[in-house]
């Protein structure tokens, strides 16, 4: 399909607080088209909620913002900030004009003013209920991502039964590192999370204290 082809969608995340976020994050990714996940800063993480959707997405790594910049604008992709700016146009609307990577704020704090330099334009998901100021960063990405599909004319995949046709793993598969935690120690680190609401799913604060980069195998460069 031709607007398939003339259009790509990315997903840009900095310095990860909630490394277990990324797995499910990666199988919205998947399930929305999007051509590669783009990790600044911290690239260890966990593909726990996942379901093996990391074997059909494309990762890359920057250690700055900057870097990351540089690499989508040589690409003639936008940066969109999702976050409720003045500026900001609800994603409905979709007010997208070419290739877009989407910039996800913290759940408690939003975009940090470094990271929104980096953006061209800003979306906000509305909102019709008033029980939550805000979404979990999946579930707010799935919803962008699907605007954007429906936007770019994205095929859909096909179905049989009662769920969508999975395309076989590639055969031919980089060495894949993932910080191979228990669904013990997941469940233990979101309880100690919760109790410290101050941790966001991006944290300028946090340092990679792991002994080796996780995925070295992983990212393309």
């Amino acid at each position: 399909m031709e607007n398939e082809k003339r259009y790509e969608s990315y997903v840009l995340i900095h310095n990860i607080a909630k490394r277990h976020n990324v797995g499910t994050l990666a199988r919205s990714c998947t399930a929305f088209g999007v051509s590669e996940l783009i990790l600044v800063g911290r690239r260890d993480f966990n593909a726990f909620g996942s379901h093996g959707s990391t074997s059909h997405l494309n990762f890359r790594h920057f250690n700055s913002l900057s870097l990351a910049k540089s690499f989508l604008k040589e690409r003639d992709c936008d940066i969109c900030g999702v976050e409720i700016t003045d500026d900001a146009v609800a994603v409905n609307q979709h007010p997208f004009k070419r290739s877009t990577a989407f910039l996800l704020g913290n759940e408690g704090t939003g975009l940090s003013a470094k990271e929104c330099e980096i953006c061209d334009f800003f979306v906000y998901i509305p909102q019709y209920g008033c029980g939550t100021a805000s979404l979990n960063v999946t579930v707010a990405a799935s919803i962008v991502l699907h605007h954007f599909g429906v936007w770019a004319g994205f095929s859909e995949r096909t179905r049989e039964g009662n769920k969508f046709v999975v395309a076989e793993r590639p055969t031919k598969q980089e060495r894949k590192n993932y910080c191979a935690e228990t669904t013990e120690s997941i469940v233990e680190e979101r309880r100690l999370k919760r109790e410290n609401t101050s941790n966001g799913f991006f944290d300028e604060s946090v340092k990679d204290d792991s002994s080796s980069n996780l995925l070295d195998g992983l990212f393309d460069s």
